[in-house]
């Protein structure tokens, strides 16, 4: 199993397949059921322009994008924005530059690859060959963006144009996701930058995804469910179908507007809140004719981080902490360690209820 974790999905799919391999077959219990997924047009888009212009505060507008974003993050988890400030050529230049890196030979590919979740830059496959049981369809880059100088020279210098796209693209969405949790942060009733400031150093990390084309998408996941261990994620995708998110017991699809981002909140802000927002469950699964390409970013909390639910969240017995305070490296690490095979890390930072009175 070890050597042949090794094998990219894509140049599995190459080599000419009619059939997926036994060790990306799922169980006949955990099987996307691709019959009875929905199609969902209600997911919140959300126009930003008030949130991040540089013209003087309309605050009625504001006040107003502020409300949009508690209503997404109470009732969905996610949601769609425009008018983020993010120009039309960098968005296609970094499809643009993915894609060439995952049309590159194996050889230069290979190059880059690694098992090891702690280096900065590195290729894999599935999501954790070294412990999971059944593999997954997608191979990814994943790249630590933040501070960028600290990584850009360990980033792939092919294709030439790789380190400069993703620099401006990583860059410009920075800026995004610092407003965006500015603006969950009001949302909650906190200062504006309170969870900012929690997070501390903060860390950004940026995964280029690919999804080959499957023989037999009814067997496999590109991702099976589960949540995110950050605090915001901002996704750019093509326009191929394969995200889908869990609301009300239904699994539904979540289309991609040109243009614009999906945003999720995880773990992280579940745990600020106070339960207040719940990070929501989504998958990718894959289909047999075409390829698709997703960018998600990872906003989270710098590793010596204390993570923990916001004081003002918390009031005595009606809202009592949900969470124990706890360092954002242990709780990584258990998420990386447990795998996308169970959905969520969060209930290994319950609070331990104090015992009733006597």
């Amino acid at each position: 199993m070890a050597a042949a974790a090794k094998m990219l999905v894509s140049d599995i799919v190459s080599g000419g397949i009619s059939a997926v391999p036994a060790n990306y077959v799922r169980p006949i219990s955990d099987r996307p059921n691709l019959q009875v997924v929905h199609d969902d047009s209600t997911i919140p888009l959300i126009d930003l322009l008030p949130l991040i212009s540089t013209f003087p505060d309309d605050r009625d507008r504001r006040r107003q994008v502020i409300r949009d974003i508690a209503h997404a993050c109470h009732n969905y988890g996610f949601f769609q924005v425009k008018n983020h400030g993010i120009p039309e050529t960098v968005i296609d230049n970094m499809l643009t530059v993915a894609r060439e890196f995952f049309k590159m030979p194996e050889k230069e590919r290979m190059k880059c690859y690694s098992e090891d979740p702690l280096k900065a830059m590195r290729l894999s496959t599935s999501f954790n060959v070294k412990t999971e049981k059944v593999s997954n369809w997608r191979d990814f880059l994943r790249l630590h963006c933040y501070p960028l100088e600290d990584y850009i020279h360990e980033w792939p210098s092919n294709p030439p144009t790789f380190r400069e796209v993703a620099a401006e693209y990583s860059r410009r969405v920075r800026e995004l996701a610092v407003r965006l949790l500015e603006g969950i942060s009001e949302s909650l009733g906190l200062e504006r930058e309170y969870i900012v400031r929690a997070m501390g150093g903060q860390g950004q990390h940026m995964a280029l995804n690919y999804y080959p084309p499957c023989p037999q998408p009814e067997l496999t996941y590109g991702l099976p469910a589960h949540a995110d261990p950050n605090a915001v994620t901002v996704l750019l995708q093509d326009q191929v179908p394969g995200l889908q998110l869990l609301k009300n017991g239904r699994w539904i699809a979540v289309h991609s507007i040109p243009n614009t981002f999906i945003v999720n909140i995880g773990d992280q802000i579940q745990v600020i809140s106070n339960d207040r927002y719940k990070s929501a469950l989504h998958r990718a699964v894959v289909n047999c004719s075409q390829e698709r390409i997703s960018i998600p970013t990872f906003y989270c909390p710098s590793p010596d981080a204390i993570i923990g639910p916001a004081p003002p969240l918390t009031d005595g017995e009606d809202h009592p902490p949900a969470y124990r305070s706890f360092k954002y490296d242990e709780y990584y690490r258990k998420f990386w360690n447990r795998g996308l095979e169970v959905e969520t890390c969060l209930d290994k930072f319950r609070a331990i209820a104090p015992p009733p009175p006597t």
